[in-house]
């Protein structure tokens, strides 16, 4: 499969799972329309209509597209990561019971890792 090329810092957060500082991410503050995808691959993963505002610093969506992100406990044997279903890019991590949203899900994303298409 051929994939994006990444930058050195993309390549830190999506290959490497490193995390990029809270509130610098493009996406934390963003709310158009339309859909975010895999930097990676370019597989789409959320909509905008299941993204809210955590107040954490990184894009938060209550809900991805079925079978888009793959989730696994983290190497801290506590949190447990999201991966693209499709590249298995680091995407962030999945936490529950917050009872931020009516889901009671939070995807917490790094804006590095996703890829933002607009709806016509």
């Amino acid at each position: 499969m051929k994939y994006n090329q990444l930058t050195d810092k993309e390549e830190q957060v999506i290959l490497h799972k490193g995390t990029e500082a809270p509130f610098t991410g493009e996406y934390d503050d963003f709310w158009q329309m339309g859909m975010f995808h895999c930097r990676r691959c370019n597989a789409p993963l959320y909509r905008s209509a299941d993204k809210f505002d955590a107040h954490c610093g990184w894009p938060s969506f209550d809900q991805e597209i079925y079978g888009a992100v793959m989730r696994k406990t983290d190497s801290d044997g506590v949190r447990t990561e999201i991966t693209c279903a499709n590249c298995g890019a680091h995407l962030g991590h999945v936490f529950e019971g917050e009872k931020l949203t009516a889901k009671d899900t939070r995807h917490c994303v790094n804006s590095i890792s996703l890829k933002f298409i607009p709806n016509k």
